[in-house]
């Protein structure tokens, strides 16, 4: 493991060490386009580390979420998902369809602009009136696919 990867700098600014599993959990995702479940996690971490567990994955991918390196998805199917939140090149912010046929999870960044400015004022609006401090959104389109339709 090299730690001179980008994520390094936001382990020790939150106060967590820089550890294998931690290092192992994040190539992983780094090296997929796919939404992983901790288990999908687990097993190709484990080809490399045998000795990393499953619940040294699961202690780890919460870890990532509190400190917003990994975004922590529910798509319906009964296991949770996990992607990347950012790369070395910034946020990689996106949204996602979802078919309720097959599972087919498609990302899509067609409209974030348009998107972007009318969640401005939908979550301005919505802070002032609840007096609340939104953080992020996360926004799924379900419907049938392509090939499902």
């Amino acid at each position: 493991m090299r730690n001179d990867n980008w994520w390094c700098g936001r382990f020790r600014g939150c106060g967590y060490k820089v550890t294998v599993p931690r290092e192992a959990i994040l190539e992983v995702l780094s090296l997929t386009d796919k939404h992983l479940s901790a288990e999908d996690i687990y097993l190709a971490v484990h080809k490399k580390y045998p000795a990393i567990g499953l619940t040294t994955v699961y202690r780890t991918l919460d870890i990532l979420v509190s400190i917003g390196l990994i975004y922590k998805f529910d798509f319906g199917d009964g296991r949770a998902r996990f992607e990347l939140a950012e790369d070395s090149k910034g946020k990689k912010h996106h949204h996602h369809l979802i078919c309720t046929k097959c599972g087919r999870i498609i990302d899509y960044t067609d409209f974030i602009d348009d998107e972007f400015e009318l969640l401005q004022l939908v979550e301005k609006g919505l802070s002032k009136k609840y007096n609340f401090k939104i953080s992020g959104h996360l926004i799924q389109f379900c419907g049938l696919c392509d090939k499902c339709r």
